[in-house]
Formats: C-alpha cells, structure tokens, sequence
C-alpha cells in the first residue's frame, strides 16, 4: 500500500479513487492534483513509482488541508459557532439538523432512534381502607 499523507490508500484501485480516501480530498480535488503532477488518474494505486509518490504528496502538503489539521480546523469552527451561541452553534449542542431540514418526521440520523412517548397509565394507588372503628364503640 503507497503511503500518502499518513494515509494508506488502497493499492487496487485507481489513484483518482484511492486518493479520495484521505480526508478532504474528493473526486475532482484527486483529479487536480493527478493532473499537476502529470500522472494519469486510470493507474492503480500499486503501480505508481516513488517519484510519482512524493510528487502527489508535495503537492498535497502544499496546496491541501487534510486529515488531523483540517478535522482540528473544522471542530474549531463548530466550537465557536456554539461558544456565540449562533443558530448553528445550538442546533449543534442539540444534536438536531443544522441546514434547516424538516424535524417533524425525518432528522433520525441527528436525532437518534425514536423515543415513544405516549399514553402512559397512571399508577394505580392501592384501595383508600375504610377507617376501622373505634374499640369502644358499637355500632
């Protein structure tokens, strides 16, 4: 497996594929950069010389967040987005949707599974007990 980034990526796969499994780069990001270094996107991954390696990875490093700095930077954005307490910053703390999707029905991703909350029944207190009478009387 090539090492990219602190990433393995897959070696049978095609290189605009097997880039997409470092975080923060997709599709058309691997297609960028495959197209800076001049190396073609249908090579797969195990086929690729160590040149061809280090230029993917020097042009990753220079142009591209990826991996722990941008998960650090994002996780920064959404802790100060609740810190101002902004719309966003609550929906976040709430664990509801962010993006202004419906929550009557739906958002069970966000929102987990389904907590039932119906007709519950009161529970029953025994019998009030008539009072006994009083020894010294008769009645």
């Amino acid at each position: 497996m090539p090492r990219i980034v602190g990433v393995d990526i897959p070696k049978e796969k095609k290189i605009f594929v097997a880039l997409g499994y470092i975080y923060g780069i997709g599709r058309p990001a691997a297609i960028k950069i495959l197209k800076q270094a001049g190396i073609s996107p249908d090579v797969r991954a195990k086929n690729l010389t160590e040149d061809e390696v280090s230029r993917i990875t020097t042009i990753i490093q220079k142009d591209y967040r990826t991996e722990g700095t941008l998960r650090r930077e994002i996780s920064v954005n959404i802790k100060r987005l609740m810190d101002i307490q902004s719309y966003r910053g609550m929906r976040h703390k709430r664990g509801l949707p962010v993006h202004g999707q419906r929550t009557r029905t739906n958002a069970r991703t966000r929102k987990g599974p389904k907590k039932t909350i119906g007709a519950q029944r009161k529970k029953e207190t025994p019998a009030a007990k008539p009072a006994a009478a009083p020894e010294g009387k008769k009645a």
